[in-house]
């Protein structure tokens, strides 16, 4: 007994000094700004988030000052059926150098890919420290959470909207950063491959015509413009017995239109060309060509330009055809028995413009490689070898990923495996003028996993590439690489894209498993999303995501129109 009063005693007295101390801090009830000052002593964050039956969040006080009046705040962000029964917590006391522990009572079921993974915010605050927060994504079973990935106030994304259309889908959507649908545009058509917004608030987004003969994966056809009040304003069809437009389209600076497309050639013609009769299953053969379109009206269209595969072919198989020729002595040249024996013998899956060299970025997935063109020709010399700003015609300027396609270097120097999206990295974004892929890595050895590329190409300020004959060009290696910590939890067997964004971060799609993320240059996840659209649907797969800034002219446009288009 006595000893429970000599206890008591001392807890007095250090409450008592504690309170006389210079290093105690007292909260006033003034909590104006101007009586508030920060002190470089104060270091209350959130600690670890454990997961299991419920949370439990650690509020911890690094500082060499004690905290009173900590509230901790809760809120889910996205994300549905999770309840969490009390979202606000006080701690009255927390001493300097010490932690506490908080049990946040949770429940809901969340399947993840059917809804969305629900993103829970964690925030500390008090009227004596800087606000401070932790995010995760978690999946809910009952009462039994699991943390997928956790982001703090130091991984902030780039702030922005998020434009996607889900592949089997008819809508497209513009989402902010919390993950809330911004705007909806709505078409009668599915299975885009590429949805644009552009500077005054129109929508270009490709769709599938189902009536061409000549179809593959990516197969569209299809190019509609929607302006800011989601009407349909152009509707454009490159689809036929003969040709049918696939993947990708850019919009270039004077608003005409990049397409890819298939071009139907027959057995025949390809035997005449050099093909060897025994890599061509069928009786069809699909090379690639890409042409310029102005649109006209609502829904034509003048071809202003055009570059085609077939006019820059190679062979060493048939020493009777005028295209024979030493194909390791030729990297200009596309040699026509490389790649798969289907008749979709290319499959360029994107197309990228650099406006100051006047270049055409390619990925082109049957060869696991990039090509870059010359779009300063005309259509007459994109047909030959000589003329353009670079002097060669339609012919390759650079080619990069697998040079065993022009019989140079071996297996081991091949880098890319089925990739999607090549593009620059745009003008004032960190890597400018670099070269970005999605490694999709179909065939990658080491097993199944994607990751995202990024090469310096060896161009001097003029866009003329550095090549030595009879070498493979360069780099010789890629100058940053991103792979997930576990790096199977990032696989996409087709489509996906990448976009380096101007703080340095680089927004990623891994199309099949309908998941985006955000990753800084130290490689570290400050932003997720899960696709939960459509609702009703298993299938979630998205081709690419892209990121527009805050500022950006056609985001005002678009908000502006948005309260009846959600």
């Amino acid at each position: 007994m006595y000893n429970k009063y000599i206890i008591l005693g001392i807890v007095f007295i250090l409450i008592a000094v504690n309170a006389s101390s210079s290093l105690s801090l007292k909260i006033c009830k003034d909590n104006s700004a101007e009586n508030i000052h920060y002190s470089e002593n104060l270091d209350v964050c959130i600690g670890e988030i454990k997961d299991g039956r419920g949370l439990i969040v650690e509020i911890c006080n690094n500082g060499d000052v004690d905290v009173e009046n900590i509230q901790l705040y809760i809120e889910v962000e996205s994300g549905k059926r999770v309840f969490i029964p009390k979202k606000t917590y006080e701690i009255s006391f927390l001493a300097a150098g010490d932690s506490t522990e908080v049990f946040i009572n949770i429940f809901g079921f969340n399947l993840g890919r059917l809804f969305g993974y629900p993103m829970i915010t964690f925030t500390v605050s008090s009227p004596v420290i800087k606000l401070t927060w932790k995010k995760i994504t978690t999946s809910v079973f009952g009462s039994h959470t699991n943390i997928l990935e956790e982001y703090s106030i130091n991984d902030e994304p780039f702030e922005g909207y998020t434009l996607f259309a889900p592949m089997w889908h008819t809508k497209t959507y513009l989402i902010n950063n919390k993950g809330d649908v911004v705007y909806t545009w709505n078409s009668v058509y599915t299975d885009s491959q590429a949805a644009y917004l552009l500077e005054n608030g129109n929508l270009i987004r490709t769709s599938w015509v189902a009536t061409s003969s000549i179809f593959s994966g990516g197969a569209q056809g299809r190019i509609e413009m929607f302006d800011t009040k989601g009407n349909k304003i152009w509707n454009y069809e490159y689809s036929s017995d003969q040709f049918n437009q696939h993947h990708d389209v850019e919009i270039l600076p004077n608003g005409n239109i990049l397409l890819i497309a298939w071009e139907l050639k027959t057995k025949a013609e390809a035997v005449d060309a050099g093909k060897n009769p025994n890599r061509l299953n069928g009786n069809e053969f699909w090379p690639d060509h890409i042409i310029e379109v102005e649109p006209i009206g609502d829904s034509g269209a003048n071809i202003v330009w055009e570059w085609h595969v077939w006019d820059h072919l190679i062979q060493d198989y048939d020493p009777g055809k005028a295209n024979y020729g030493d194909v390791s002595a030729h990297p200009e040249l596309i040699d026509i028995n490389f790649g798969g024996n289907r008749a979709d013998w290319n499959h360029i899956n994107s197309v990228d413009y650099n406006e100051e060299f006047d270049q055409i970025l390619l990925s082109v997935h049957q060869f696991n490689e990039i090509w870059i063109i010359d779009h300063s020709t005309s259509t007459e010399e994109a047909a030959g070898h000589t003329g353009g700003r670079y002097g060669k015609g339609g012919d390759l300027l650079y080619r990069w990923g697998n040079p065993q396609a022009y019989k140079q270097g071996t297996e081991n120097d091949k880098k890319y495996y089925g990739q999607h999206d090549a593009q620059w990295v745009e003008e004032g974004c960190p890597g400018e003028g670099n070269i970005l892929v999605f490694n999709n890595g179909a065939g990658r050895p080491g097993g199944r996993y994607s990751s995202v590329d990024e090469i310096i190409p060896p161009v001097d300020e003029n866009g003329f590439y550095r090549y030595i004959p009879g070498n493979t060009f360069g780099p010789k290696n890629q100058v940053w690489i991103y792979t997930m910590p576990n790096p199977s939890d990032m696989y996409s067997n087709t489509c996906s894209s990448s976009q380096r964004l101007p703080n340095g971060n680089t927004l990623i799609c891994s199309a099949s498993q309908g998941m985006f993320l955000e990753v800084n240059n130290e490689k570290k996840i400050v932003w997720r999303y899960d696709n939960p659209y459509p609702l009703l649907s298993i299938q979630k797969s998205v081709t690419e995501a892209l990121r527009y800034p805050t500022d950006y002219p056609g985001i005002p446009e678009v908000k502006s129109k948005s309260i009846n288009k959600r």
